[in-house]
């Protein structure tokens, strides 16, 4: 696989994972948040399962090996779906999209804090940068005192879906990051929907109910954004690298905002924008990925010049 195809390939994924927030946010408004989110993600991991299934890329776990998918599961798809799903009740599709731009950076800071990775003065002041950016969108109304609840939600299940990373990072040493993530849907969607049978007892009456359209928004969310859509990120970074992929998440909350503003006539506001440039600078800097570039420069005209 060429380089630029896959630069291709990781751009169509974030415009699936930017609508994609869009489509639960439309989904909330028609079915309740947990149940919907258990079946959505059950349906991506069979799908995701069944594809790996005819690649050949499933076997037996270890009993260590279950226990790093167990943890992962429930912070990369318990708690970050269900509290995402909660959040976007009570918050914009934009704002949503907006705070998980901040996933490359939370999953740093996690990396710094448990594997010792080492700081440089320019991440700080990204990480700083990109926080800022959240504070901005989440504090743009009237202040502290006018947090939503919403944005609360989400701001805590991207910093879920973050630490789950940081499993997935030593899980990966020894499984298959793509066997990995289909059988962490799979647990993580039984476990929501044990859940939501005792939350929302009544939610799945809902179903039998619910319009055309919404059946196919659930489905094209869960098995083309879910399923597919972690598949082919999995595959991107194998053939680029986890770092340089990680740069190309600034474009979901771009591409949530359109989306959001194209199909749910949500209102994009300036300091929004200025958020997400905030966030996508950060990123940039955070990451350590202009540090990477600007050393391979470097080096390359110190050869040159030698």
């Amino acid at each position: 696989m060429s380089r630029t195809f896959t630069y291709f390939l990781l751009i169509f994924v974030m415009f699936i994972w930017g609508l994609n927030v869009v489509a639960i946010k439309f989904l909330v408004t028609e079915l309740p948040p947990l149940v919907m989110q258990g079946a959505r993600t059950f349906v991506a991991g069979v799908i995701a399962t069944t594809v790996l299934f005819f690649l050949n890329d499933l076997r037996k776990l270890s009993k260590k090996e279950w226990l790093y998918v167990g943890v992962a599961a429930i912070f990369g798809q318990l708690g970050h779906h269900a509290l995402l799903a909660i959040g976007l009740v009570q918050t914009t599709a934009s704002n949503a999209g907006l705070i998980l731009g901040l996933i490359p950076l939370a999953t740093v800071i996690f990396t710094i804090i448990f594997f010792r990775e080492r700081v440089t003065f320019l991440r700080m002041i990204g990480i700083f940068i990109g926080f800022a950016g959240v504070a901005i969108i989440v504090l743009q109304n009237d202040g502290l005192g006018a947090i939503s609840r919403g944005d609360l939600f989400v701001f805590i299940s991207m910093v879920s879906q973050a630490f789950s990373f940081i499993i997935i990072k030593k899980a990966t040493t020894t499984i298959s990051a793509r066997q990995l993530t289909a059988v962490m849907l799979l647990i993580g969607s039984l476990s929501l929907l044990a859940i939501s049978f005792f939350v929302e007892p009544q939610a799945v009456t809902h179903f039998a109910t619910v319009p055309t359209l919404v059946w196919v928004v659930f489905f094209a969310s869960a098995i083309i954004a879910t399923g597919l859509g972690h598949i082919l990120y999995n595959v991107a970074i194998q053939e680029i690298g986890a770092g340089e992929t990680a740069i190309f998440n600034n474009l979901v909350p771009f591409f949530a905002l359109i989306g959001s503003f194209m199909f749910l006539g949500e209102t994009i506001v300036f300091l929004q924008i200025i958020g997400f440039l905030l966030i996508a600078t950060g990123v940039i800097l955070g990451t350590g990925y202009l540090e990477l570039k600007l050393n391979k420069v470097k080096k390359q005209t110190i050869k040159e010049t030698a």
